[in-house]
């Protein structure tokens, strides 16, 4: 059974739903998730918000925030989880906000992403450096990392 099987397979056992809010991986984890058939029972709704603008007006995430961290840290991820799981009223809510290349810099380098996972016992965020391995290789990989902090999520007792 593949990732985005087990997730659904989980989430509906357990009455879960689910949402996603995505930047770098461009819809990628719903796609997944909804590539599984049934998937209706679990998966409420994803959100591409690829600009800063879309990131403050579907999620809202503050533009302040934005300024302060960038749209690449895991103070935005954080507030993007959250948006996405008030949004839709979900039991759980994943977010993706990286640089997926080519380019970065010093500070952001080319495969650096940030995830969030909203639940209701609080939010968690972590970076993963998936290094420049390029640009769909690293939206796959950020794909698989949400998927699994889903499935993580859904697996604790």
């Amino acid at each position: 059974m593949n990732l985005a099987a087990e997730v659904i397979a989980l989430a509906s056992d357990q009455g879960a739903t689910l949402a996603c809010a995505e930047s770098c991986t461009g819809g990628l984890v719903a796609a997944a998730l909804t590539d599984i058939a049934g998937s209706s029972a679990a998966f409420d709704r994803g959100f591409v918000t690829y600009s800063n603008a879309a990131k403050t007006t579907h999620l809202g995430v503050p533009e302040a925030m934005i300024a302060a961290h960038g749209a690449v840290s895991e103070e935005v991820a954080r507030a993007m989880a959250e948006g996405a799981r008030r949004a839709a009223g979900a039991t759980l809510a994943v977010s993706t906000t990286g640089i997926a290349g080519p380019g970065g810099s010093e500070h952001k380098p080319e495969g650096r992403v940030c995830f969030g996972l909203a639940t209701a016992g609080g939010t968690r965020t972590e970076t993963v450096e998936f290094g420049a391995i390029g640009r769909s290789e690293v939206r796959a990989a950020a794909r698989d990392h949400a998927l699994r902090l889903l499935l993580g999520a859904l697996s604790q007792p």
